[in-house]
């Protein structure tokens, strides 16, 4: 996954599987665009975070600079397009869920989801339909963590897991959590490792990014 603010942080988690995990009732094109649509998505934001590592960001020219780098513009209309059709995949489907897509399918279509910064309302609104499946069985808690965290941080809210990361005088720092003494028992809850371990992943990705 990839975040900016102040930092780049590139996070890959794992696909949450189920021991009944159904075979023939998939709908196996639409599992095949989503795990397409991935692999574009994150073969754009590797070759945008190895060049965003290499520049200078601390003035108004180098930000500038950035927003015109066809590699960034290009992760955007990624972002866009996914977006909108993934909008009609919802409307026509519901959420793509285990039974529907496979785990993994239902994994891809978070981090689409997860990229749509620019529609916050969406991402709330896919939030909301993750929640209830997750209670199912069809959805990873996990996934569902990730995308609570980023919709709370976009609307300058603290966050319950401790997921999102930004620098502070150069220093990997997760970003104000929600009574942080608890984290911990949060993540669990959800199959996430401790902030701590979680901390050492983020730092160690994002020196391998430097």
């Amino acid at each position: 996954m990839f975040r900016r603010s102040c930092a780049l942080v590139f996070v890959a988690i794992g696909v949450h599987t189920f021991a009944d995990e159904p075979k023939n009732s998939l709908n196996e094109p639409l599992r095949a665009e989503l795990k397409r649509r991935v692999k574009e998505d994150q073969d754009a934001r590797t070759q945008m975070i190895d060049w965003l590592a290499k520049q200078k960001l601390n003035d108004a020219a180098a930000a500038k600079k950035m927003t015109e780098e066809p590699l960034v513009k290009k992760v955007a209309e990624i972002d866009k397009a996914n977006t909108e059709w993934l909008k009609d995949v919802v409307q026509k489907h519901g959420w793509p869920r285990r039974t529907l897509v496979g785990s993994d399918g239902a994994h891809d279509a978070w981090l689409l989801v997860q990229h749509a910064d620019h529609d916050r309302a969406f991402q709330k609104k896919c939030l909301d339909l993750m929640r209830d499946l997750a209670v199912l069985g069809e959805v990873s808690p996990t996934d569902v963590a990730y995308l609570t965290d980023r919709v709370l941080v976009a609307e300058s809210k603290k966050q319950l897991y401790g997921t999102q990361f930004h620098t502070v005088d150069g220093k990997l720092e997760p970003k104000p959590i929600e009574n942080e003494a608890k984290v911990d028992e949060r993540r669990k809850a959800v199959g996430l490792p401790t902030l701590a371990e979680y901390r050492k992943m983020v730092e160690k990705m994002y020196q391998q990014k430097k």
